[in-house]
Order: C-alpha cells, then structure tokens, then sequence
C-alpha cells in the first residue's frame, strides 16, 4: 500500500528538468557526511563554546542511530518516482546526478528531515551569524529546503518527511531533558547516549558496515572526551590524591571505550567493517581530544619560555 498522496506530482511538476541536478545537490545539506563536517568543523572553530559543541555532536550521533534503527524497526520501502531518469542529463553529469539524487534502503522516516531538524536547530545558538532569529529562521529554511528535495527527487513521501521533522523535535527535547541532567557533565550523557543508541541499531540493523562504523564513532567519541576531561581536571587539580577517584573513573571510562576500538584494528581484515569501525573511531576520538591537546602543550611550552 502506497503512503502516497500525490505530493510527486505537485512537488515534482514545479520544478523544471534545468533545476534537477541543483536539487540534487541542495540535498546534500542534510546528508551524513555533510553533517559531520559541519558539527566538527564548529567545534574546531567555536573555540569558546567547544563544550557545547561537543553536547551537540553527541547529540548528532545519537539521533544517526536512532534514525537507522528506526528505519529497520519499520522497514518501509521508499517511493520510485525518480525527478528525472539519470540517462536524460549530459554524460559528465550523470555520475554527480546519480551519486546525490538517489537512495538506498528504507525510507521512513526521513533521514535527512530528522537529522537537519537536530541539527541545525542545535547549532542556532553556537553560531555567530547574525542574530537568533536571523539563524532560527535560516534552520527552518534549509529543514523546509532539504525536506522538499527528498519530496522532489522522489526517494521519501510526504508522511516520512512530516515523521522525521516530528521525531527530529520530540528527539531534541528528549535528549535536552537529559543533557540538562547533569549541567557539569552534559557532553559526557550526550555521548553516552550516543554510544547507547548506537548498541541498540547494532542489534536491531544487524552487524552492518554502517551500523559498526557508527557504533564505533560513538565508542570513540565517547572515549576522545573522557581523555579531555580527564586532562582538564589533571591541570586544575594540586594535589592528585584529593582527585585520584575521579582521574582513575576517567581514565577507566577511556580505556573502556577506546581498546574495543584497537582490538578491532588488530582482531579484523584491515579493509572490513569492523576495522572501519574502529579507526574511524580512533579517528573521532582524536578530533575531539587533539583540541585540548595542542592547547595544553602550547601552554606548556609558553611556560617554559
């Protein structure tokens, strides 16, 4: 049964066949890769807010795994109403055309209408470009921008995308109930919650390439943050013995999620999901911690002058 009710017609007859390969494109903006380099990128430049950030990576990571355990949990196929069939547009093109425009596996909720809904939205009060309402009213206009692409390249109906926007900000308050739980503490539950939900698409996606590299980047990002912590309060603290408890929780907390991380780098085929898993989690965790890292021994090295 079709979860249709002619949106493609509507959507798809207002746009000219000239505009197809700019819409492909435009959808991007809420594609995964798109988002994780926009959520590291502004936590490598917004050095003062890097905590918040860090809150709101976590909080990206989570909601990747609780759209990809949703789509497994219903299992709904995705409309075949393509916007123009690959074969029309100039051959150069074609491959760019068929690399953006299409998509694979189930399609409710929407993926991209969920994660730019947390996304974006998270980010209005990180960035310092213009005033709240001038960035409140640009993440609404790219959620509605990405959401009718989806609609407009026929890969997702209308009710997925109504879905993915709903459970985008039932999400977002969901996660900053809990966040907020432990004011000190928040980018710790929000990666936490990260690398939870990450164990829950495992177990209901099934050991996927996707599903391990995400629980890894979970994993590390989970782990790269415990090392931050433990750094700041080995810095702030004079005397080890009235902090030894919390550096030794830290410190077990890294190691904990970090070795799965190496012993899937020594345990799979260099090229396999699981190895994938673990370096890019390696690979996460040394984004988050580099940051302070680099700060640390340039304080330490400005001492000494």
């Amino acid at each position: 049964m079709s979860r249709g009710i002619g949106e493609f017609e509507l959507v798809q007859g207002a746009i000219p066949e000239w505009l197809a390969v700019f819409v492909a494109v435009l959808t991007q903006l809420g594609d995964v890769w798109f988002l994780s380099v926009l959520v590291a990128v502004v936590y490598w430049t917004r050095t003062d807010r890097r905590d918040d950030v860090a809150v709101v990576a976590g909080v990206t990571l989570a909601g990747f795994a609780f759209m990809a355990a949703l789509k497994h949990v219903f299992a709904l196929p995705r409309p075949d109403q393509p916007l123009l069939p690959a074969e029309e547009l100039p051959t150069l093109i074609q491959p760019l055309y068929e690399a953006t425009a299409t998509a694979a596996g189930y399609g409710f909720p929407s993926g991209h209408a969920l994660m730019t809904t947390v996304v974006y939205l998270s980010l209005v009060d990180l960035l310092a470009i213009g005033s709240r309402r001038s960035r409140l009213a640009g993440a609404i206009s790219i959620i509605t921008l990405v959401s009718v692409s989806r609609i407009a390249l026929g890969v997702h109906y209308l009710v997925d995308i109504v879905a993915g926007v709903g459970l985008g900000l039932v999400f977002l308050a969901v996660t900053a109930a809990l966040v907020s739980s432990r004011p000190s503490d928040r980018a710790t539950i929000a990666f936490a919650l990260a690398v939870g939900l990450g164990g829950l698409n495992l177990l209901v996606s099934g050991v996927t390439a996707n599903a391990l590299v995400l629980a890894g980047a979970s994993l590390g990002a989970f782990g790269g943050w415990q090392l931050v912590v433990f750094g700041r309060r080995l810095r702030a603290t004079d005397h080890l013995s009235t902090a030894a408890w919390h550096l030794l929780t830290r410190a077990a907390l890294a190691v904990a999620a970090l070795v799965p991380l190496f012993a899937a780098l020594g345990t799979f085929e260099f090229f396999s999901a699981g190895a994938l898993g673990g370096l890019v989690g390696l690979g996460v965790a040394t984004l988050l911690a580099l940051p302070f890292a680099s700060r640390s021994i340039a304080s330490g090295t400005g001492s000494r002058q």
